[in-house]
């Protein structure tokens, strides 16, 4: 093969450098060149995370997958989204790579050189990200609310495609964090929402994401919308681009995660629909079967006795009817305590009377009675549809295929559906994939989903 004598490769030192760092460089193009930077991160098992960028061409965290055959100082890094690699023999120092750089028809020589990779112990720090961001507000004018969020811009004057974002159930902030998270440190740098955003944006689609009711600078009480009037919440947002000079209005869409793509999918069966869906991790079930579900797979795991898991599910299962069909507030909050002190007897009165409430808030309830398959007849849009084989939320097998079967049964020709393996309901990859972070593995979201994406959208939109 030409690529692998194009380099020829040597022994390899006795104590190799490491590998991990950002090596950086210039690659010579007709008129002059383009500057280059791999990011390499170790992984366990010897194992390595890379990522390539190109900001001359708007190229971002590219996956890059790495080589290094055993018994030389040869380094192979393969690119194929770009259909490129990059195959150089390591200096004696392992600060140096000279080789070349392979696409169909070119070789050029280029050289890297290692630097540290950026680390910061601030989890808000950043770079200053290569596009427009700018704070907005917008308003729910039949529910008289003002809602806040974060509106990016690629370079240039458009009009851009553009797509809303959506959170999943409970109370969330643009970026996708939940402001009790505090509770969960390891999700604290994980930003879904915002990870998104800025991926898309880097990749010419303006993206639109706000705080939900009641969080951040949004109005309103997140525990009192239904899906219905989260559905409001969305069409408001897009009438919302819909007036900026900068918005295509023919390709803009919604991206949901959970709960938040059954609203999307919601809003696409409604007057003005989007141009496009993307659902991420939807749920295919009633809220009451998806709760139980879950339940039950959570019982499992914990090695649950049969007899006492049957008992469990005979509560929960009355617990939920209770609460969807209940008609006297005052008397079911008080059946709904004695329910839950009877499975609990160690939980106090006001304990049982504190649970009760958050059950039989209005999201709560209209949760439970949702159909995320009633409406699907109305949507006529592009649809992908993404969920990870390691999504235990909302299982693949029993909500994705429920959703693509009734979008199809319904005349919708335009549904993709994509079951990455390994992919959580988070998006994220399995662990070992995850990048270092002052000396932590910090959880990222999954490059294949973010690729499938960009191509999907490619197909769709022209971009």
């Amino acid at each position: 093969m030409v690529l692998a004598g194009a380099v020829r490769a040597q022994s390899a030192p006795a104590t190799p450098a490491p590998l991990e760092g950002m090596w950086r460089g210039a690659l010579p193009v007709p008129g002059g060149e383009l500057e280059l930077s791999f990011s390499v991160v170790a992984l366990a098992g010897g194992t390595y995370f890379a990522a390539l960028d190109v900001p001359m061409q708007k190229l971002v965290r590219v996956p890059v997958m790495v080589r290094q055959p055993a018994g030389t100082d040869s380094v192979l890094f393969l690119v194929p989204q770009t259909d490129s690699r990059f195959l150089a023999r390591r200096s004696a120092d392992g600060q140096v790579l000279d080789g070349l750089w392979c696409r169909p028809g070119l070789r050029t020589p280029v050289q890297l050189r290692r630097a540290p990779l950026p680390t910061t112990n601030k989890p808000t720090a950043r770079f200053t990200p290569p596009y427009r961001e700018e704070e907005v507000t917008f308003s729910n004018f039949a529910a008289r609310l003002r809602l806040a969020g974060t509106l990016t811009l690629p370079p240039g004057t458009g009009p851009f495609p553009a797509a809303v974002l959506v959170s999943d159930l409970g109370r969330q902030d643009r970026d996708g964090l939940a402001p009790d998270s505090t509770a969960l440190p390891g999700l604290l740098t994980y930003r879904l929402l915002g990870s998104l955003a800025d991926y898309l944006t880097r990749h010419g689609v303006a993206v639109l994401r706000f705080d939900d009711r009641g969080v951040g600078k949004s109005a309103g009480a997140n525990e009192a919308a239904t899906p219905a009037q989260r559905a409001a919440d969305v069409q408001a947002a897009l009438n919302f681009l819909r007036t900026r000079p900068e918005i295509d209005l023919l390709r803009l869409g919604l991206v949901g995660h959970g709960e938040g793509a059954n609203i999307a999918l919601l809003v696409a069966g409604q007057p003005l629909p989007p141009a496009f869906v993307i659902g991420l991790g939807a749920y295919g079930l009633p809220g009451h079967e998806t709760l139980l579900q879950q339940a039950t797979l959570a019982w499992q795991a914990q090695k649950m006795p049969p007899a006492q898991l049957d008992v469990s599910l005979r509560r929960q299962r009355t617990l939920y009817d209770l609460i969807r069909y209940s008609t006297n507030p005052a008397q079911t909050q008080a059946i709904v305590t004695n329910l839950l002190r009877q499975g609990e007897p160690t939980l106090s009165a006001a304990g049982g009377q504190q649970q009760a409430a958050a059950l039989l808030t209005p999201w709560y309830r209209s949760f439970l009675a949702f159909d995320p398959l009633e409406n699907l007849a109305a949507v006529q849009c592009p649809v992908l549809l993404i969920t990870g084989l390691a999504d235990e939320q909302a299982p693949a097998a029993q909500h994705l295929a429920a959703l693509e079967h009734e979008l199809k049964a319904s005349g919708n020709r335009l549904v993709t559906a994509f079951r990455p393996v390994g992919v959580n309901h988070l998006l994220q990859p399995p662990p070992v994939q995850w990048t270092m972070l002052n000396g932590e593995m910090k959880p990222i979201f999954s490059p294949a989903v973010q690729e499938f994406m960009r191509q999907w959208l490619a197909t769709q939109i022209g971009k």
